[in-house]
């Protein structure tokens, strides 16, 4: 194989394109394209202040690689649950690169704020363990992008689990998802905007750019994860894609651009969703008490407020040491 661009040998193809690239070149493609993506999509001016989700995978690595390579001001956040040596790698990838590209990384962490992980929260709670664990790291994302003035929280979405959670919304009808499945979900009243810049490329392509660039990453999944809906449907798109090569590629797309728009219309007042503000932490919830997230947290005896007084403490530290090194370089002592 020759690199589409300069004709020299290829080190990786990319068959729904029906190109390969050399090592530059592949780089240079895959940057491209999150650059295109942010555009197209419009996710966020090139000012912005931006937090990115990372857990220590190849995506949210090579995501935030690319968008530092890019020129964005980007943090990263990291949320360790306390699941077992899982977690205890993720993290310590995560740290490493963190280290290494010289960026900032927030961690917050359960078992520092409660002495306890998300394997013994869930067994007292009333919620299966991977909805639980979505819905705390959303409330995580969502705090520390406002607490700390964030533009938009950034996630490692790719095209595979773009395509893969369109498929389930499919076969479950659940029109109100399909209404929202986007790159760029837009704020509103107390929940942060969410992007994701990758979800146009595919899980294969994050893989050999991290390989091109020797990011460490943690290839193991989630233990907690076996047996869920998402894999059968991803397996299922993954032979279709090797049949069809640019299948995913046309059914998430073409859905964004073609589909999305009949789930849309004519259905307003059916989907109007009253909100209120939770009793506890003031977190936009549809409960007229509780948040889902202070309801779990107090159900295993927990105080919800740790949480955001965590995150508080995290933030204000890393505002404070920026303020100082500032000084000190302003006054010549670095």
């Amino acid at each position: 194989m020759k690199c589409l661009k300069c004709n020299e040998k290829a080190v990786l193809e990319i068959k729904r394109h029906k190109a390969a690239f050399c090592k530059t070149h592949y780089i240079e493609h895959i940057q491209n394209q999150v650059a295109k993506t942010i555009k197209k999509f419009k996710l966020f001016p090139p000012k912005a202040k931006l937090i990115l989700a990372i857990s220590g995978g190849k995506d949210s690595l090579a995501l935030w690689d690319i968008l530092l390579d890019l020129g964005y001001n980007v943090d990263g956040l990291y949320i360790d649950l306390g699941i077992d040596d899982y977690s205890t790698n993720s993290r310590h990838k995560s740290e490493k690169f963190s280290e290494k590209k010289q960026s900032n990384l927030y961690i917050i962490s359960l078992k520092e704020i409660y002495d306890i992980g998300l394997n013994n929260i869930s067994k007292h709670t009333s919620r299966k363990f991977c909805s639980l664990c979505g819905m705390i790291k959303r409330y995580i994302m969502n705090k520390t992008a406002l607490l700390g003035d964030y533009y938009a929280v950034v996630t490692g979405h790719n095209l595979d689990d773009e395509a893969t959670s369109l498929l389930g919304n499919l076969l479950g009808w659940q029109v109100g998802y399909l209404k929202r499945q986007e790159p760029n979900m837009p704020p509103s009243e107390g929940l942060a905007r969410k992007v994701k810049p990758l979800c146009r490329l595919s899980e294969r392509e994050m893989a050999g750019y991290c390989v091109l660039k020797n990011i460490d990453y943690i290839i193991e999944e989630c233990p907690m994860a076996k047996g869920a809906s998402s894999i059968t449907y991803k397996e299922a798109l993954n032979h279709l894609e090797a049949k069809s090569p640019g299948i995913k590629d046309q059914f998430y797309l073409g859905f964004l651009r073609d589909g999305q728009d009949y789930f849309r219309d004519g259905n307003s007042e059916k989907e109007e969703i009253d909100l209120y503000h939770c009793s506890l932490c003031g977190q936009p919830t549809t409960s007229q008490d509780k948040c889902n997230f202070c309801k779990q947290m107090v159900r295993v005896n927990l105080d919800p407020l740790k949480v955001n007084e965590n995150i508080k403490d995290k933030l204000i530290h890393k505002h404070w040491l920026t303020i100082i090194f500032t000084y000190l370089i302003l006054f010549g002592y670095c």
